[in-house]
């Protein structure tokens, strides 16, 4: 990467406070309780974006420099004032990786300006008509809503009827017919009207990569040991999950909503090229086969940078992986949560959390293996709250996509740590503060055939003053 955004060291994190938009209940007599719901996003000082403090100086350069590359934007060609990044489209969904990758900081999932003022609206909306794009903003995409990608579950013949044959890849949303670093270009926008109306359209919204480093470096026999451990409890709940694999190694893959990337180099390859459409090392050619008056650059975009010296010498993808490599695990926090519950109640809703066994998918933490690159990473505790396995998560919240050994109805449990400045939900994101966040997102865990289904009952028969409890601990990770 050549010229770089002005850096913004997440050093000054602390300086950030969120607001919190949720409202709190009335109080009520104890013999009438209020119902529990989701307290709202945590205010105070953003508590995630930090590197690992043991990084080495030449470490932390090599993370400010991965940081000033992951917020980067990206044109076609690199024509486009301020856009010093090249290789954009022909699709896109987004235009840097610190877009999608918004909130509370860069690492993080969708922004929402509602909550995170200072971080601004849904940068979908301005990507549609950057540098003279004529992309139309569909309606699954909001000035407030998350930031999304889509997948067709199934290929769509000529005629347009819905077929039985697996699509699942993803369909970027814009593409840069219009730009002016894009001359002559002129490429069709996915018809989205024409699958939603068959039923043929999901969404994604963006993973946080807080903690990543540590995630990647837990041992496949730590998460096989835990996976096997309290084996009568889970049968007896019915939970079963497995680990995603590689088809080539058999080793556990682990980023990504279904587990689906083993490294997180892999995982910054194939997001460069699918979310932003820039080829690299490891995904160097253009995707769907673009007409070539779309195509602007020679391939591999993105790579080795074999004249230059020091951090600029790593592709971008290495600069995004070392960037979340050192990323620090989110701080938790008792403060800050709307309605200022008591420590009491966050203590109660921990007990709870394991009372009615959400820590048999949600796994307190998991172990790393021994680290050659720093001591962050070494032999640490991972407080990560997710056993790495895919399940089955019921009819309600399949979404008939298969990856790698992960299934339709299969999801990666997903790590609980930061969720407490989380705003959207579930990997849709249809779990939002406008219709319950939180709390909406648990309760969907017990769709017909969930392996969720009995330990989400057992929240269900809480009373409503420990379901608020628990929700209260949530929102402190």
């Amino acid at each position: 990467m050549k010229t770089a955004l002005a850096l913004v060291t997440p050093l000054l994190l602390s300086a950030f406070c969120a607001g919190a938009s949720a409202q709190v209940p009335a109080t009520q007599s104890p013999n009438h309780p209020p119902p529990a719901s989701d307290p709202g996003v945590r205010a105070g000082s953003v508590g995630a974006g930090l590197p690992l403090a043991t990084l080495s100086a030449a470490q932390m350069q090599y993370f400010l420099d991965g940081f000033n590359r992951f917020v980067e934007v990206d044109s076609v060609s690199g024509a486009v004032t301020g856009e010093p990044g090249s290789g954009l489209g022909p699709g896109f969904n987004a235009t840097s990786c610190g877009a999608c990758h918004a909130q509370p900081f860069a690492g993080g999932s969708s922004p929402s300006m509602a909550a995170y003022p200072f971080i601004g609206p849904n940068p979908q909306i301005a990507a549609a008509s950057d540098a003279g794009a004529t992309n139309a903003i569909p309606t699954f995409i909001t000035a407030d809503g998350p930031v999304r990608e889509t997948r067709f579950p199934f290929v769509v013949s000529s005629s347009g009827n819905l077929t039985q044959i697996a699509d699942g890849g993803v369909h970027d949303i814009y593409t840069v017919s219009g730009r002016s670093d894009a001359p002559g270009c002129n490429l069709a926008q996915p018809n989205y009207d024409q699958m939603q109306q068959l039923g043929n359209l999901i969404f994604r919204i963006p993973t946080p990569v807080f903690g990543a480093g540590l995630i990647e470096n837990i041992a496949d026999a730590a998460i096989i040991a835990n996976m096997n451990a309290n084996s009568g409890l889970k049968h007896q709940f019915g939970i079963s999950g497995h680990p995603n694999t590689s088809g080539n190694d058999g080793s556990i893959t682990r980023f990504g909503w279904k587990a689906q990337n083993k490294s997180l180099e892999i995982f910054s390859g194939e997001a460069y090229n699918v979310e932003m459409g820039v080829t690299n090392e490891l995904f160097p050619n253009k995707r769907a086969n673009p007409p070539a008056t779309c195509v602007f650059n020679g391939t591999p975009e993105d790579h080795t940078n074999f004249d230059a010296a020091g951090t600029q010498i790593p592709s971008d993808t290495v600069g995004f992986s070392v960037f979340m490599r050192f990323l620090a695990a989110p701080t938790p926090s008792n403060t800050g949560i709307p309605g200022n519950p008591p420590v009491q109640s966050i203590r109660n809703g921990q007990s709870l959390f394991g009372q009615v066994h959400c820590d048999l998918c949600h796994t307190p933490s998991l172990q790393t293996t021994a680290s050659s690159l720093t001591a962050g990473l070494n032999t640490q505790t991972a407080a990560l709250y997710s056993d790495l396995l895919v399940h089955n998560m019921g009819t309600g919240l399949a979404d008939q996509i298969s990856q790698g050994a992960a299934g339709p109805d299969e999801f990666r449990t997903a790590p609980l740590w930061g969720v407490g400045q989380r705003i959207f939900f579930l990997h849709d994101g249809r779990a939002t503060p406008q219709n319950g966040g939180l709390l909406t997102a648990i309760l969907a865990h017990s769709s017909q055939g969930s392996e969720a289904s009995n330990v989400i009952s057992s929240f269900r028969n809480l009373s409503e003053p420990q379901k608020q409890d628990l929700l209260n601990f949530l929102r402190s990770l």
